[in-house]
């Protein structure tokens, strides 16, 4: 090699380096705040009240809770695209039962165990059938919206338990909603599971690399189940927190693009899509950050039209870095 190749070859080499360090682990959080910034440069007069940063964080609660079971999902080498559907399903259920008997602690629970339900099938299917996770769940996603629409005459339900709607339209201490209180809860629970368990860790090793770590010995479909089951939760978290808002659930409307949503924000926040890579923390700050570029663009007036092809050109962008981390 000669020595002008040898130096630009180690320039781009740099270049990569610099990418890598922008968009690392420990640097989301400087994006955040550089986000933050310029968003108030853009518009101070309203941008940085407290009430506009309590109404982001409120506003994307419910598909943030959803970003940290995808985040497990995709650690682990999968992809789920059936949760939008599946809250429609879940929130049915729940409202459905709640009428039928007037028990809003039994609608929940049934609730939790049929979300949980739900995304465990969806596990078993993807590791015994042998079967793309992506092609399963763009199946169920068709599966759940179909029956929902079905069974509600492509209309919805409204649930006629009055303090039902309280789960998610009270404040504590007249300031902070309820669901904000939800997503701080869950991110949390699900931090102290990726870190301080046994699961949390199989989960990384499974997506990093299966082959090794069925060969020691563990059960690594059981492993990419668990994942499921965790978005499961979540799922059903997010509908207790959607129909308990609206007090109701529609089945042609409700949770359109959620799996889309919470996707961008593990991306985002750099979750890598290969699997094995990213933090609970940095999803945190991809909810954080989506919220913010949704909020930006609302207050710029930026046409609605438009707002959906500039958030699928930053999740772009941030694919295109996690693939130079990945190559560098």
């Amino acid at each position: 090699m000669k020595k002008g190749e040898a130096v630009s070859t180690n320039q781009i080499s740099a270049r990569k380096q610099t990418l890598k360090k922008l968009y690392s682990e420990h640097n989301v959080i400087l994006v955040t705040i550089i986000i933050f910034i310029l968003a108030a440069i853009v518009e101070s007069t309203n941008f940085l009240t407290l009430q506009n940063i309590i109404n982001i964080i409120r506003n994307n609660a419910v598909v943030g809770v959803l970003a940290f079971g995808m985040s497990f999902v995709i650690i682990s080498g999968n992809i789920d695209l059936s949760i939008g559907s599946q809250v429609v399903a879940v929130g049915s259920i729940i409202l459905w039962i709640m009428n039928s008997t007037g028990n809003m602690l039994l609608a929940i629970i049934v609730g939790l165990v049929c979300g949980c339900i739900f995304s465990a099938i969806t596990g078993i299917i993807i590791t015994k059938g042998n079967v793309p996770s992506f092609v399963v769940t763009l199946g169920l996603m068709n599966i759940y919206r179909s029956v929902c629409m079905f069974f509600m005459s492509g209309g919805g339900f409204y649930g006629e338990v009055e303090m039902y709607s309280q789960i998610s339209n009270y404040s504590l201490f007249d300031k902070i909603p309820l669901p904000i209180f939800y997503l701080a809860i869950i991110f949390a629970i699900y931090y102290y599971i990726s870190k301080y368990t046994k699961t949390g860790r199989y989960i990384y090793a499974v997506g990093s690399n299966e082959k090794a770590t069925r060969l020691s010995g563990i059960n690594t479909d059981w492993v990419k189940i668990k994942a499921f089951i965790l978005m499961g939760a979540v799922v059903s978290v997010a509908a207790i927190i959607e129909t308990s808002r609206m007090n109701s659930i529609n089945a042609s409307s409700s949770g359109i693009s959620y799996e889309m949503n919470a996707i961008a924000m593990a991306v985002i926040g750099g979750i890598s899509m290969s699997g094995g890579k990213g933090s609970l923390v940095n999803t945190l700050f991809g909810i954080f950050i989506l919220g913010i570029i949704n909020n930006i663009l609302t207050l710029m007036g930026v046409d609605v039209f438009l707002v959906n092809a500039i958030r699928g050109c930053i999740i772009i962008l941030a694919v295109l870095l996690q693939r130079t981390d990945k190559n560098s």
